[in-house]
């Protein structure tokens, strides 16, 4: 059975945890639309990925 040889303090078991932290997503200018996107996915606005249509993008209704 494992058993601890010595006492691990809060301070030190907690400084384990300490480090998780968000990061903010990278954006990429699309060279189609000039929006910002996520790398390496179809840009939302256009519908392009490398160069190519992909998706074919929504139309804004205007009232």
């Amino acid at each position: 059975m494992a058993v601890p040889k010595n006492k691990v303090s809060k301070q030190r078991s907690n400084k384990r945890f300490a480090n998780w932290k968000l990061t903010a997503p990278n954006l990429s200018e699309c060279p189609q639309c000039h929006e910002l996107k996520p790398s390496h996915k179809v840009c939302p606005a256009c519908g392009y990925y490398d160069g190519k249509p992909v998706v074919v993008a929504k139309e804004k209704k205007k009232d």
